[in-house]
């Protein structure tokens, strides 16, 4: 009998979904994004009107699996939801807070719609979860390393579909580039993570559409103590005020700055640009060299610019292959989703 996998994506901008027969390499039967700007509860039970309607003349799926960015300290394999896993997850959107309540929300609605199903929460903190100590731990007292303060990365669906996709083609010193709405950079050594830009929180690393991605924490304590900010401020400018749309003013939509003749939105490019090619040269650093570089993601596969930009910054590289391969994470979904039923 063929599974049928119904694979949720929620991401920080959108909402995807597809629906997989899986027996070997998955089918898409149907799928679609839904925009998503402003998440919460009651929307999620809205987008999954809009989600059966797609499913209405498919087959019912016989499990439902969900992109969850954040697994926190207790979960870093991909796993069946129970009420144990759905706890942990609820103490992971401290560590997440743009995307774990959205997240379970979904699942909440996914379990209304369609009781007793198997639901399966697929980690993208998993794929990096045996990063080595020189680079899980942050630079912070250990004290704090007890309650879960790590480096933790993220993109790991995306990470683990490009490795899969290259098949015997992966080389043993790769770096994966996915650049969306969100951003990170992977080191990945005979196929395992082993560096990643993102630390704790998927707000570091690259600068991205509306997050800072790194910055120096002494700006964060400035804005405290003399524009006084609090922490919710904090965090509204570091997750949705900065990065591409405040440096632009504009906005963080990749294909509205290209459009825009204003000075700061080329500026704007020019820096995320510029934060790739740095972040991608401290993972070939991670490395010891790199053979290929995997753009993927919206902007990694979409913008030519901006490959263009990568390819030039990233020149003096020897030997370093370029290539871009689409982000599979609800193929991946839909594997682990079967594989757990």
């Amino acid at each position: 009998m063929v599974a049928v996998a119904l694979a949720l994506n929620s991401g920080s901008s959108s909402l995807k979904y597809g629906l997989y027969a899986v027996d070997g390499d998955p089918v898409l039967l149907v799928g679609g994004t839904i925009e998503t700007p402003e998440k919460d509860g009651d929307d999620h039970a809205r987008f999954f009107d809009t989600i059966e309607m797609a499913l209405r003349r498919w087959p019912t799926p016989t499990v439902i699996g969900h992109r969850i960015v954040h697994g926190g300290p207790h979960r870093d394999v991909h796993c069946r939801i129970d009420a144990a896993v759905l706890a942990d997850m609820q103490a992971a959107c401290a560590f997440a807070p743009l995307h774990g309540p959205a997240s379970l929300a979904l699942i909440h609605a996914a379990e209304a719609r369609y009781p007793g199903m198997p639901q399966v929460a697929c980690f993208d903190t998993a794929f990096h979860a045996k990063l080595p100590d020189v680079a899980q731990t942050l630079p912070i007292p250990r004290a704090y390393q007890a309650s879960g303060v790590r480096r933790y990365g993220f993109h790991g669906l995306s990470c683990e579909s490009i490795v899969r996709q290259l098949g015997e083609d992966r080389p043993d010193r790769l770096v994966i580039a996915h650049l969306g709405n969100g951003a990170s950079v992977t080191a990945v050594h005979d196929g395992h993570s082993i560096d990643t830009s993102m630390g704790l929180t998927p707000s570091g690393g690259v600068m991205m559409a509306t997050r800072t991605g790194d910055i120096d924490p002494g700006v964060l304590l400035y804005l405290a103590r003399e524009a006084g900010l609090d922490g919710d401020a904090l965090a509204r400018l570091v997750d949705h005020g900065s990065g591409m749309a405040g440096v632009s003013g504009l906005s963080g939509d990749m294909r509205v700055l290209r459009a825009s003749s204003a000075d700061d939105a080329d500026l704007a490019i020019r820096m995320f640009e510029r934060s790739v090619c740095k972040q991608t040269a401290a993972m070939i650093t991670s490395l010891g060299g790199a053979d290929m570089l995997v753009l993927t993601g919206g902007i990694g596969e979409n913008d030519a610019s901006t490959g263009q930009a990568i390819r030039a910054g990233l020149g003096w590289v020897p030997g370093l292959e370029i290539r871009i391969l689409p982000s599979q994470e609800d193929v991946q979904i839909a594997l682990h989703a079967v594989a757990l039923t």
